[in-house]
């Protein structure tokens, strides 16, 4: 069949490789001028298998408050808040209340997540990609003794769906990360102990060269405009290059995977995406010191900071932000940011010559990405991941796979139905 893929982020570049190795001829849509180069390039580098959960948590909501008014709260929104804004809020208290949801979609993120695992480690058997890439776990650490408490019954959840997991002491997480001799309060960690790590904007890149090399076409600097269709199928996609001339691509299949951008494109056909941008931060620094530098992914939960080694290099990852598409970087974010890896690694790394960079996590409401076929026969959807794009764009590109193709997916995607928005 011959594919349209719309979006070049990690996401939209592995289901590309994925429907490729299958034997489709598929072609690549991507507004910037190379691959990963939006929400993929500054991320956070971590691949959290066992750490995804739904946005939409009840246990978040009554902390939200105090976190907006707190200096160095992890969650912040422009006030007053946009209209779009009020709206993704009140949806995301509407499912967080909703009896039982959150538990299910955790569980059916988890199940993605385990496949995703798989899948990378396939294609990293497959392809030798210079990315930076390890799977050397992850901790949670626990800053005060309510944290740690709090992590058994996650701990007791993830050996339910057979995720590797241990609770560690505060000797124990020195042990596992000797650089950390800063003066954080640490009661102990959750060690997610398959997680991995990685550059995303690296890997996407690395492996639209792969794709390139195996005859995807890849067409860069082009936005796509609309979705020409009838009642049954979509003819066309219309794309506008550099040179302001209109273009027609016609295919058997379309898959959208153009992140916050997704809903503008399928929403004249009827259906309705309530992706909101979730705006986040980080700094990408030198190591000066590697001895001091984590040994792969810490989440300090005291400033809700995720700190990753990569290579010589240290990427710390910050906030969630509410501002619709505000590019803005203010100092005071990364000043929290800062603080983090200071309180846990000192020395560890040039923060004050660190790249800093801001993107935009497509986020639904509810949580789960949005991934299946769409409102016309041969419309397809892999894309809404919010914090979670990376982790899980190898196992979304094997499932979406899988639907196009008609057979039955690896994982159930109840969970991620793109029509359930409007149910």
């Amino acid at each position: 069949m011959r594919i349209a893929v719309v979006g070049g982020g990690v996401v939209g570049v592995t289901t590309a490789w994925e429907l490729n190795r299958r034997g489709h001829d598929v072609m690549v849509l991507e507004r910037h001028d190379r691959a990963g180069n939006e929400t993929s390039k500054g991320n956070a580098a971590q691949r959290s298998y066992g750490v995804v959960y739904p946005w939409a948590d009840p246990a978040m909501v009554f902390k939200a408050l105090p976190w907006l008014v707190k200096q160095d709260g992890p969650l912040k929104m422009r006030v007053p808040p946009s209209l779009e804004t009020l709206r993704f809020m009140l949806s995301t208290l509407r499912y967080a209340w909703s009896p039982g949801l959150f538990g299910l979609n955790r569980r059916a993120m988890l199940r993605l997540g385990i496949h995703s695992r798989e899948r990378f480690l396939a294609l990293e058997d497959e392809l030798d990609l210079p990315f930076d890439g390890q799977h050397r776990g992850l901790l949670h650490l626990a800053s005060t003794p309510a944290a740690l408490d709090g992590y058994q019954e996650v701990h007791r959840l993830l050996a339910e769906l057979g995720i590797p997991s241990r609770v560690l002491t505060p000797d124990q997480v020195r042990e596992a990360e000797p650089g950390m001799v800063g003066d954080g309060p640490l009661y102990g960690a959750l060690s997610y102990d398959t997680d991995g790590t990685g550059d995303c904007h690296l890997f996407s890149r690395e492996l639209a060269q792969a794709c390139e090399r195996a005859g995807v076409d890849f067409r860069y600097n082009v936005e796509v405009e609309s979705l020409e269709a009838d009642p049954d199928r979509v003819r066309a996609l219309a794309i506008r290059g550099v040179d302001g001339q209109l273009e027609r691509i016609c295919g058997d299949v379309f898959v959208v995977s153009a992140g916050c951008w997704s809903g503008q494109l399928v929403k004249p056909l009827g259906l309705d995406l309530p992706i909101y941008p979730v705006k986040g931060y980080s700094l990408t620094a030198t190591l000066t010191d590697s001895a001091r530098a984590p040994t792969s992914t810490i989440h300090d939960d005291n400033y809700k900071v995720v700190s990753t080694r990569l290579g010589d290099r240290l990427r710390a990852t910050g906030f969630v932000e509410l501002t619709d598409f505000n590019r803005d970087i203010p100092d005071a974010r990364l000043a929290t940011i800062r603080k983090s890896v200071e309180s846990r690694f000192p020395g560890c790394a040039d923060l004050d010559t660190a790249e800093t960079w801001t993107g935009f996590r497509p986020m639904t409401p509810d949580g789960p990405a949005i991934i299946g076929k769409g409102p016309r026969e041969n419309l397809f959807l892999n894309t809404g991941h919010g914090t979670f794009g990376w982790t899980l764009s190898a196992g979304s590109a094997s499932v979406i796979a899988d639907v196009i193709e008609g057979s039955t997916p690896a994982v159930c995607l109840d969970a991620f139905r793109p029509g359930r928005f409007s149910e």
